[in-house]
């Protein structure tokens, strides 16, 4: 029966669920347990909130990664020698997040309804700390916002392209105007006919930051507007590329540029994994590389998506930036020693520790059990979680385990 009451009509979330019953002939008890309360996430988080929906949780590890410092964007040119020796003084938080040779320990929080998934990620998590932790760096590429311009034709477009080129620093001012928390980085052009295409990158802090940058965004695209006649059709024209699969963000990256390795003892490989060197990078070769030139995938990998969605979900991330971290490579190779070395590229992380869904508190207490300082070493942990995951369920492939674990775990106790 159609009614014209709104939702938003009511005041409280107990109010609307109990109109939702009313009206479906439900009960809605359940979605009535939550732990944050309603001025929390009003307009912040949510609208018309009748409850929440809950998600087991899990944790995997201990993972041990060699600890690490940050290297300055400024020095990320530098000769490989000099970069070492620069690692002692550099103390900027953007730029390159890059490990040391001592270890630190560290719990994953996930949040999944996939039965076997964290124990997956456990056992690897145990392979890689058996093997003196994994190698991470991060690097900040920053996060993007891309209107897109109307422009006369290609000389206007072309003056546009100049204009911004030459004022850089005039945009960055009024960029950096609307929030303490951003830096603009840089400003990519692309002209097609009619159409100027801009990508801005910021630097957005600990702030997984969209909100930030698209405010931000909009007073550049109003003095470019008025310095230049360009007019702007869409404050997102895609170019972002927020939210969706693209080589865009696969070649270019966003958010943070992720990398972990990791050399595996023989030895480790057959008493945790239960497999050999050989077999786990034949996998890899075939599965990850060949099957996914074969079926035109943007991910040269397992299952990136299954590690990252569960400890977005945990930790208060979007979850629709997902499909970014979908993303990604995965290499092996049998060392001549015999050992078998292993490693992840995620080109495009977007994440943050502060703002959106990690102020909750659920997702504030998943965050205290990762123990992380900054949105860098978030990356970092997240890498090296991806590495175990990775790891684990190539080994189990190429064991011909993996049904098996499905049948004892997923599916326990189903008929």
């Amino acid at each position: 029966m159609y009614t014209k009451l709104s939702l938003r009509n009511f005041s409280s979330a107990r109010k609307r669920r109990e109109f939702l019953e009313n009206q479906l002939k439900v009960k809605l008890e359940n979605l009535a347990s939550f732990t944050f309360t309603e001025d929390q996430v009003k307009d912040r988080s949510i609208e018309n909130l009748i409850g929440a929906t809950q998600i087991p949780l899990g944790v995997a590890g201990p993972l041990a990664i060699k600890n690490n410092i940050v290297i300055p964007n400024e020095v990320r040119n530098l000769p490989s020698q000099l970069t070492i020796q620069t690692r002692k003084i550099a103390t900027g938080r953007t730029g390159w997040y890059i490990p040391r040779n001592d270890q630190k320990e560290y719990y994953i929080p996930l949040a999944t309804t996939e039965g076997a998934l964290v124990a997956s990620i456990s056992r690897g998590c145990k392979a890689v700390t058996q093997s003196e932790g994994a190698y991470v760096v991060v690097e900040n590429i920053g996060q993007t916002r891309g209107p897109v311009f109307k422009t006369t034709g290609l000389e206007h477009g072309l003056m546009v392209k100049q204009w911004i080129n030459s004022h850089i620093s005039l945009i960055s001012q009024t960029t950096q105007k609307t929030s303490s928390h951003l830096k603009l980085l840089k400003i990519d052009i692309q002209i097609i006919g009619k159409n100027l295409f801009l990508r801005f990158y910021y630097d957005t802090s600990d702030a997984m930051g969209m909100n930030m940058v698209t405010i931000a965004t909009l007073e550049a695209v109003k003095l470019i507007e008025r310095q230049t006649q360009a007019q702007c059709i869409s404050l997102a024209g895609n170019f972002d590329i927020d939210k969706k699969p693209a080589w865009l963000n696969f070649i270019e990256g966003r958010g943070k540029k992720v990398w972990a390795e990791i050399s595996l003892d023989k030895k480790v490989v057959k008493e945790v994994l239960k497999s050999t060197p050989q077999k786990i990078a034949e996998v890899v070769y075939r599965k990850n590389q060949l099957g996914s030139i074969m079926s035109g995938s943007l991910g040269f990998n397992a299952h990136y998506a299954n590690i990252i969605a569960a400890l977005f979900i945990a930790t208060g991330q979007d979850p629709a930036h997902v499909v970014e971290g979908s993303l990604g490579v995965t290499t092996a190779e049998v060392l001549d020693n015999g050992d078998l070395y292993f490693s992840i590229y995620l080109p495009s992380l977007v994440v943050g520790i502060v703002g959106g869904g990690t102020h909750l508190p659920t997702q504030q207490e998943a965050l205290k059990i990762m123990q992380v300082k900054d949105v860098l070493e978030y990356c970092q942990v997240s890498g090296a979680a991806v590495l175990a995951g990775e790891l684990s369920l190539i080994a189990s492939l190429a064991e011909g385990s993996l049904a098996t674990a499905h049948r004892r775990l997923g599916r326990k106790n189903r008929r």
